[in-house]
């Protein structure tokens, strides 16, 4: 035992989710490793699209810029009739976090780009080439028996903490027993990605080509590639598919040509509604597809993934300073699974519209929705209760004292800093807790445990020190519309308390202390 390397954090798995936690929990200066069993970045791309609530989880880590360059904006999604017609469109919203509302990606090159954040830490061991067998837990570790693919030589590490981020068929939630119930979907769907050689109309919008006889996901991905999706009817063999002379086929009837693109690769797919029984078990997390598995229609899995390890590496970092007690670590999936299940839940409504295979209903469907697109706000109501949910937790490490603005995520306006520099709310108030308020408070409490209290300014007020000034005045109004004066931000931004003009904030979580997090390197 005196033998094995000793870790703060292992993290199985190196895609995008595991990268994200990898970059987080480097930026928290805590000893991390990270196991991978292939060599490079799987070559194919999965994830094809995100938002702004996740690249703003990713400027927390300084790479939102970065990764940014290599996306396309997008203009919503419109469902199509078996003519090409469209019937219904859902344009993105913006919800405040300074971010596009939706960006289409090149899986390939988010991974890249994370992988080459987490080498900014020495902090950080990355062991590519390396299978996680069995894991141990002892009572103030876990022990990880790991294999060099290249050598086959077996190793042991220890770590304080794992987390699983090994995908939708984790080895280490088998190995702990933990169930994954849901349903997978009889139908298979072929994915087709290729590289765009010559633009056509429409090459960069994202339709749902609602055709009772072959529903197809028509999708724009940067860097010049394009993505095609369709189901395996009941009486075909997949395997008809799986060749390019097949693939080209389909791509004909949708006008492409080869003179409009290079097949890049093709696959075969099941579509999942599944969730871990639980997602800690001890020492060891579930987190990304490990915990969670969704239907692609919103193009939400990734997006899901990332969102868990954004709300767990700041708490395993408390609990590792010694800033929180450990049970903290137990509010990660009461906080993280409604909405991973409402999530979810949309995603399989939405492709119910999309696959209805009975051309009568189909029909109906059309008349549907062309009809009330005509009603005023209707395709708003669609968007807000068929696309992505609100970010709020209900319940977990919140301060539950009646105000409507616990447990929401705050917005990231723009603000001018003391020396009068535009800034977003998150690069102004760093990496941990802040307390934010908009008038007279004294929050002593807070202020003990050395948390910085910050007062937002009206728009048009002069830049000085320990203020913030509401460039447009939109932090304001959010504020006033929720009935709170004062909130404190936990630093995944979700509010854990607030409080109405007049009141008291109240006090930090039991056994709460300060401890910083280094400022973010943004080399």
């Amino acid at each position: 035992m005196s033998d094995q390397a000793i870790y703060d954090v292992a993290i199985v798995g190196y895609g995008p989710v595991g990268a994200t936690a990898a970059n987080f929990l480097g930026q928290a200066g805590l000893r991390v490793v990270v196991i991978e069993r292939d060599p490079d970045v799987y070559f194919r791309a999965r994830a094809i699209s995100t938002d702004e609530e996740v690249l703003r989880i990713w400027q927390q880590v300084g790479l939102a810029d970065r990764l940014t360059a290599d996306m396309q904006p997008g203009a919503g999604a419109t469902f199509v009739d078996a003519h090409g017609v469209p019937f219904v469109k859902l344009l993105p919203t913006d919800r405040g976090n300074g971010h596009p509302p939706q960006q289409f990606i090149y899986q390939p090159a988010v991974d890249h780009t994370l992988r080459d954040g987490v080498q900014r830490f020495p902090n950080v061991t990355v062991l590519l080439e390396h299978e996680c067998g069995q894991v141990r837990q002892h009572p103030a570790h876990a022990e990880l028996s790991l294999t060099d693919l290249r050598t086959g030589i077996p190793t042991a590490i220890r770590a304080s903490y794992v987390i699983a981020s090994d995908g939708g068929s984790s080895s280490i939630r088998g190995q702990l027993g933990i169930g994954f119930g849901g349903r997978t979907f009889s139908e298979r769907w072929i994915v087709i990605d290729t590289k765009v050689i010559h633009e056509w109309p429409g090459h960069d919008r994202l339709r749902f080509h609602c055709n009772p006889k072959r529903p197809t996901v028509d999708c724009p991905t940067p860097l010049g590639h394009h993505r095609w999706e369709f189901p395996v009817r009941d009486e075909e063999d997949e395997k008809s598919f799986l060749n390019e002379d097949a693939i080209w086929t389909v791509l004909h009837a949708q006008g492409i040509t080869r003179g409009d693109v290079e097949i890049l690769g093709f696959a075969c797919y099941s579509h999942h509604v599944r969730f871990a029984d639980q997602w800690r078990a001890g020492r060891i997390f579930l987190a990304g597809d490990a915990a969670h598995a969704m239907p692609p229609w919103i193009g939400q899995g990734m997006c899901a993934g990332v969102r868990d390890v954004s709300n767990l590496c700041w708490k395993l970092a408390a609990v590792l300073s010694g800033s929180l007690p450990e049970s903290v670590l137990n509010s990660y999936q009461a906080e993280r699974l409604p909405h991973v299940k409402e999530v979810t839940g949309r995603a399989a409504k939405t492709g119910k519209l999309i696959i209805e295979r009975n051309p009568v209903r189909a029909t109906l469907r059309n008349h549907f929705f062309r009809t009330l697109s005509r009603v005023p706000y209707f395709t708003t109501w669609l968007r807000d209760h068929r696309w992505l949910p609100d970010a709020r937790y209900r319940s977990g490490l919140l301060a539950s004292n009646g105000n409507p603005a616990v447990g929401w995520l705050i917005p990231q306006p723009w603000m001018l800093d003391e020396h009068g520099a535009r800034t977003r709310l998150d690069d102004a108030i760093g990496t941990g807790w802040a307390v934010l308020h908009t008038g007279e408070v004294s929050p002593q409490d807070w202020r003990s445990a050395g948390v910085p209290v910050i007062r937002i300014s009206p728009p048009g007020s002069a830049p000085a020190n320990g203020c913030l000034v509401d460039c447009d005045g939109a932090l304001h109004r959010w504020l006033t519309a929720k009935k709170a004066s004062a909130v404190a931000v936990r630093p995944d931004k979700f509010i854990y308390a607030a409080t109405a003009s007049g009141r008291p904030l109240p006090e930090p979580p039991a056994g709460f202390r300060s401890h910083p997090l280094p400022a973010k390197d943004h080399a």
